[in-house]
This record gives structure tokens, sequence and C-alpha cells, in this order.
């Protein structure tokens, strides 16, 4: 079976690396990106080729039925900054349901099942109270994470600030993510109604990724982890949107008081047959997004 596959966030990091992965698997299906601006969306992905572009904005359900029209399956990532479901996302699967598009991988997080009171949660239950056949995806802390919202501070100060304590986490590299998505999204009905969680091979917390940076980047990178005020009022005056300043305390602060600590998983090898990346495999790789 060949299926028309909509990637939503295509030009994010995980949507690219979706997008990356799919081409050398040399599959018969019809890739979909979608973005909020079409010409925007086809520039940043000139580099695949045979793919089509749609408009999507999950803040404008009135697109909603075109960008879903003679879909097959959704490959779903929530826009941080949005968080009220039933506002922007029950549309959506309303939208999905009047197309006949029944099949959704939804790019979820690691402990999702212990926390009702975040997004993701709230749409893992709705996705299964609508009655869609569903993937979910529950990758633990992305290493791309260094490279975006935690690389204003790396590179200003050499300095990783986040409130996350002794904390470790289990990290993964987006580009093992996009690999498992790939394989699902292209085998959906072998992985029907699943909960995958996608994690590296290490747990690490910040002190010990500090130290690996040192050595990859040849320049001392320290670690803080400061008290809430003192992290927001920072972030504040680096001008980060409150959202998201709401967003890395969830992430980073959260996890200090969960009492289960969250385990490796094999899903990465079992699913696409190789091992998941190291973080100083990430790090020599993307070393020149370090560069101050």
């Amino acid at each position: 079976m060949t299926y028309k596959i909509l990637i939503t966030g295509a030009t994010g990091n995980i949507g690219r690396e979706v997008m990356a992965a799919l081409a050398p698997l040399n599959t018969k299906h019809e890739i979909i990106a979608a973005g909020k601006d079409v010409k925007s969306t086809q520039h940043k992905l000139e580099s695949f080729e045979g793919i089509s572009v749609r408009q999507l904005d999950f803040a404008d359900s009135a697109g909603f039925d075109a960008a879903l029209q003679a879909v097959d399956v959704v490959f779903l990532l929530r826009p941080p900054n949005l968080a009220d479901i039933s506002k922007f996302f029950e549309p959506f699967f309303e939208s999905m349901q009047r197309q006949n598009v029944s099949r959704v991988v939804f790019l979820s997080v690691q402990g999702v099942e212990d926390q009702p009171k975040i997004p993701h949660y709230k749409m893992e239950q709705l996705i299964k109270a609508l009655g869609l056949e569903y993937v979910f995806l529950r990758p633990s802390y992305f290493m791309q994470n260094l490279s975006t919202t935690l690389l204003p501070d790396i590179l200003e100060q050499d300095h990783i600030y986040v409130p996350a304590g002794k904390v470790k986490f289990t990290w993964v590299d987006a580009v093992d993510i996009g690999k498992v998505a790939a394989h699902i999204l292209t085998h959906f009905d072998a992985f029907s109604h699943q909960e995958l969680e996608i994690t590296g091979s290490e747990v690490l917390g910040f002190d010990e990724v500090a130290r690996q940076m040192t050595g990859v980047l040849g320049r001392k990178i320290t670690y803080t982890s400061p008290n809430l005020c003192s992290f927001f009022l920072k972030k504040k005056k680096q001008e980060v949107p409150t959202p998201m300043i709401f967003v890395m305390i969830m992430l980073h602060f959260l996890p200090r008081f969960q009492k289960k600590r969250h385990k490796l998983s094999q899903v990465v090898k079992e699913v696409t047959g190789d091992e998941p990346g190291l973080l100083q495999d990430f790090l020599i790789r993307e070393q020149h997004l370090f560069k101050n």
C-alpha cells in the first residue's frame, strides 16, 4: 500500500529530519510538506526532491480541509506556542474526520502518561477519544535543544543555563527520531495503536554535557542551575517569549520532582536496525553551530 503522507512542521528540527529520513527509503509514497507559507516552505525545503507543499496554519482552521485533502496519514507536530488543545487541534481532528483521514503519527514526549497537565497528554487523550488510528512517538530530551533553545547562552557566555539541578536526562538525536518516524509512516499498519519511547543510549546530567562540549569545542563550557526567579528574569531580559520560558521550565525544572526515572529504550534499533547516535557524535557533527 502506498500513502499520501502529510508532514506538519516540515521545516523544523524534527520535521526536516523526518523528510530527510524518508528520502533514502526510496518509497513510492507521496510526501506532502505543510507550512504556514507555501513559498517560504518551498524555499527552505528546496534540497528535497519529489515533494509537494501545502499551506497549514493551526491558528487558521479555514485551511484545514484543503491541507488534508486526499491525505492518508499525518505526521503531527504541536507547535510549542499552541497549548489550547480544544481551540487549535479539535478543529484539525474534525477536519481529518471530514476528509476521511484516520491515521496519525503524533510526536508526544517521554513520560507523558504521568503528566496529565501537559498539552501532549491532552492531545493523546483526544486522539484516542476520537477513535483515530494512531502511533504515539514519545522521544526523550533532544540533543538539538543545545543547538537551538540553549544556544544563545552557549555562544555568548560559554554557559548552559537551565534550572535542571542534578537531574539526568535520557538524550536522543533528532536524526534518530526522524528515522523512526519515517519507518512508521511508511509501514503504519505494522505499528498502529503503539506508544513508542524513543531514546538514545545515554543518561547524562548537564554537568556531564558541559564537560563533553568542552572536550569537543576546545573551550570551557560551564553549567549553572539557577532558581526559577533568576531564570525567568534572565530569559525575559533576553526577550524570550513568556510562553517559551514556561516551556523551558516545564522541560528542565519539573523533572526534578518526578519520582519515576525514565529508562533507555531499544526502539531506534528495533525499528530502524541502527544504533542510536551518541551525544559526542552530535557535538562533532554540529560543532560549527557552537562557534562564537
